[in-house]
């Protein structure tokens, strides 16, 4: 089993309320890997769609000159937290894991815990 395979089952057996997640590169918009999901909740095209979300806040922070990281970013649904969190170190540049919560199952502030240690444990 490959470590991205891993890790993605880690984040969808250890976070409550995961709906699905998702190893993203966002300099092409491609998922390396993704877990969950199903046919109301492409994981694919939330891929697409949320690296347009991180490219834009990067363009945005160049703008500004601000000289700081995007640790992650959080959109809040109705229903639903979508928690996008940019890799850090060599082997994580470009990369990010997209993780989508169901809000009345998910702890946020314990699934951005798990997801910055899945993060950790995660080579690629």
């Amino acid at each position: 089993m490959s470590n991205t395979e891993a890790s993605l089952k880690e984040a969808m057996s250890s976070i409550d309320g995961t709906i699905g997640v998702a190893l993203v590169d966002y300099t092409s918009g491609m998922a390396l890997g993704t877990l969950g999901g199903g046919k109301d909740f492409d994981l694919e095209v939330a891929a697409a769609g949320n690296t347009d979300v991180v490219r834009a806040k990067l363009r945005t922070m160049e703008h500004l000159g601000l000289d700081d990281q995007i640790e992650d970013i959080l959109i809040t649904l109705g229903s639903q937290y979508h928690l996008i969190r940019l890799l850090r170190g060599k082997s994580g540049n470009g990369l990010f894991l997209y993780i989508a919560l169901d809000a009345g199952k998910a702890n946020l502030a314990m699934a951005r815990h798990q997801l910055r240690r899945i993060e950790g444990m995660l080579e690629v």
